[in-house]
């Protein structure tokens, strides 16, 4: 951001003029479209009284951009929070500029709002989800500042509100088209009477509502007659009754999740006669059975998407009648469902759009998956996850018939072998996700298959597995690779990082969980030719030291890091992290037992977009989770034998520490704890977990004491 204004003030300064500034701005890369709002150019904006003559010189040249390149820029800046907050420092009318661009809040914690909706009068969306506790007071002042710019709001796993806060956003908020009320499980017919008066609602989220009824539901669908997506998943007070209100009222809608209600074939039935339905997910609906299947009339032309996994009341006779009447579908889902046999698949054969199937966990024949192949020609996508009777020829069957399959997941599949894999890379060049996870009886040589033909590949997962250097070697040639996991592969080396890290520069996620023969080499390869690099888990790379940290901190992407069990590595390295690595928000540094207080004063320094930590096993005192319990992002903390942490030091932290939803302890500090301090923290939204775990002893001091 900084090396921008500096480009602009140069342009400026310089003589080049506005023509050179905007030809500048619209001559690069591909960026965004302008935001929908924004004006046709306006005059040069002057926000205070301009003197013209001799005191011309001394006027900001900055003010003169219009509104619409302004926000042309802060296009560009949309996934640069911090940048855009220096855009918003350089002078008044960019401050006024990003006050008017912003569209959406995502505030840590509900006390912050306030503030943030007077400094942006035009947000059309306000995620809650992060802020534990949301009062009603929080939602009568949403409701009165964004009474026309407000679409959207999300209160997804959040607590504290009722049905008067809801009532005064719908009540306020005319233009209300989006509503997740998620886990909102104190939520009553009273707070779905206060939907219902959103008349324009389109999108609505009411998982886990379970204290919503038939009468409740009622009302939003006599209200909310525009609905084109609603979530019902786990509202258990909802019946067949409630179900058909919706069916009858809300014609508009195209998604409908009903997963884990009560549900009857009865309901079933009228749902499939919404004339647009497109999305249907009933996953473990138990109270439909093959009976209530076979019973089924009406067809629905329109369905697209339909998943049926955990309906274990659900064999082939009913599921091949469902199928019958859903002709149109592209996407099935029937993960831990029944048996895959020939007769079942028979039905598959009306299902000319299909292109997505997933048999996740299922029982599988061979004569059903070459079923599949003679009826699915089209398929993009197949997940066998974890199916039990995989055999080569039946996958084979299936990858030599659908040469346009572009993600597969065979992962746990442990029958198929070399002959397997031979025809997928032969048969499917143009595959771009591969999750191979536990194949163990695939040979090094079959891995090298994959990256001799198939180039396109972004997501590659093989996990456990017999692969070496050579076959990381053979995905020299998948230039566009993305994701790669390859935890758990004894046999892999330095050598092959380095492979990887100078053919495939686009890498952005790597799992080397447990490899155990990786070591700084390697790690310093990857940091140097993937830049991009966001995620990375080296736990139990025991190898691992301080320079593999101070490498990988030149990734300024970085955002999840996970070093647990690396015993090499010490403050320095973390402190390396923190200061380079500014969008960091995970960080796991179980059992590194030489990073103390230190590390921790720089975390709190520089990494103030830390969510997540993990500090067990450390060598960290009150002091150091004092200074953590500044950084105001952090969520959740897991830690566990800090032999250096006190009761009152960790009281002092938890009080601190007001963003807290979830934080893990040891059992023995539960008694020490004054009960209405841990209350008090959980009143703020803050779940405890007690792990009552001994203490594990480092092996470097099992070694010292045998030594002496």
């Amino acid at each position: 951001m900084a090396e921008t204004v500096g480009n602009l003030c140069r342009k400026m300064h310089g003589g080049e003029g506005f023509d050179t500034l905007t030809l500048d701005l619209f001559s690069r890369a591909p960026s965004p479209a302008p935001c929908s709002y924004s004006k046709p150019a306006k005059r040069p904006r002057v926000d205070g009284a301009v003197t013209m003559g001799k005191d011309e010189d001394r006027q900001n040249p900055f003010d003169f951009l219009s509104e619409e390149i302004l926000f042309l820029i802060l296009d560009r800046l949309e996934s640069e929070p911090l940048s855009k907050k220096s855009f918003s420092l350089v002078c008044r009318s960019f401050y006024t500029a990003e006050s008017c661009h912003r569209r959406e809040l995502t505030p840590l914690r509900s006390g912050l709002l306030p503030a943030a909706l007077a400094r942006y009068p035009s947000v059309e969306k306000v995620d809650l989800s992060l802020c534990p506790t949301v009062t009603d007071t929080v939602l009568f002042s949403v409701g009165n500042c964004l009474r026309s710019s407000l679409r959207s709001i999300d209160l997804s796993r959040s607590k504290g509100f009722s049905h008067a806060g809801i009532e005064s956003v719908v009540e306020n908020c005319a233009n209300l088209v989006e509503m997740n009320l998620s886990n909102a499980t104190d939520l009553s017919d009273a707070a779905a009477a206060a939907i219902g008066r959103a008349r324009n609602l389109e999108r609505l989220w009411l998982a886990r509502c379970k204290l919503v009824t038939d009468m409740g539901i009622g009302c939003i669908a006599v209200g909310c007659q525009k609905l084109k997506l609603l979530c019902l998943k786990w509202c258990l007070g909802i019946s067949d009754l409630g179900v058909a209100l919706v069916a009858v009222k809300c014609k508009q809608l195209r998604n409908l999740n009903l997963s884990f209600t009560l549900v009857t074939g009865a309901g079933l039935e009228v749902v499939l006669q919404l004339p647009y339905l497109e999305d249907l997910a009933l996953v473990g609906c138990l109270c439909i059975d093959d009976g209530s299947l076979l019973s089924l009339k009406h067809e629905c032309k329109s369905l697209q998407v339909l998943n049926l996994s955990n309906s274990q009341p659900i064999n082939h006779a009913g599921l091949s009648s469902l199928l019958n009447i859903t002709v149109g579908l592209r996407q099935l889902n029937m993960a831990y469902c029944c048996m895959v046999t020939h007769s079942l698949t028979s039905s598959f054969r009306k299902l000319a759009k299909l292109q997505s199937v997933k048999l996740d966990g299922c029982e599988v024949t061979t004569a059903g998956l070459k079923t599949i192949a003679n009826a699915c020609v089209s398929l993009t996508e197949l997940s066998l996850r974890k199916c039990s009777g995989v055999t080569d020829d039946g996958l084979s069957s299936i990858v030599m018939k659908n040469k346009g399959l572009t993600n597969l997941d065979i992962t746990c599949c442990g029958n198929i072998t070399d002959l397997s894999l031979a025809n997928i890379t032969s048969s499917c060049t143009s595959l771009i996700t591969l999750q191979m996870e536990s194949c163990t009886l695939v040979s090094k040589e079959g891995f090298r298959l994959i990256g001799q033909h198939c180039h396109l590949l972004e997501h590659l997962d093989l996990t456990d597995n017999e692969l070496d250097d050579e076959g990381l070697k053979a995905f020299s040639g998948c230039h566009k690779l993305s994701i790669l996991k390859i935890g758990i592969c004894l046999k892999i080396s330095d050598e092959g990082l380095i492979h990887i890290a100078k053919n495939c520069p686009k890498l952005r996620e790597l799992d080397l969980y447990r490899s155990a023969g990786v070591k700084d080499a390697g790690i310093r390869a990857i940091a140097h030719g993937c830049p991009q690099l966001q995620i990375t888990n080296l736990a139990y790379c025991t190898w691992i030291t301080d320079a593999s940290l101070r490498a990988l901190s030149k990734c300024s992407d970085l955002n999840t890091l996970e070093i647990r069990g690396c015993p090499q590595v010490s403050s320095a390295g973390v402190i390396a992290i923190a200061v380079g690595c500014p969008k960091l928000t995970k960080l796991d540094i179980k059992k590194c037992y030489y990073v103390n207080d230190a590390a921790m004063l720089i975390l709190a320094r520089f990494s103030r977009n830390l969510h997540q930590i993990n500090l067990s096993y450390c060598s960290i005192t009150n002091v150091g989770l004092l200074a953590l319990a500044s950084v105001g992002c952090l969520q959740n903390m897991t830690i566990l034998h800090l032999k250096g942490l006190t009761p009152n030091g960790l009281a002092a932290a938890l009080l601190a520490c007001g963003g807290l939803t979830k934080v893990k302890l040891n059992s023995s500090f539960k008694p020490l704890i004054p009960r209405p301090l841990l209350e008090h923290v959980e009143e703020r939204g803050c779940v405890f977990q007690w792990i009552d775990k001994p203490f594990q002893v480092p092996f470097s001091s099992l070694v010292q004491e045998t030594c002496t």
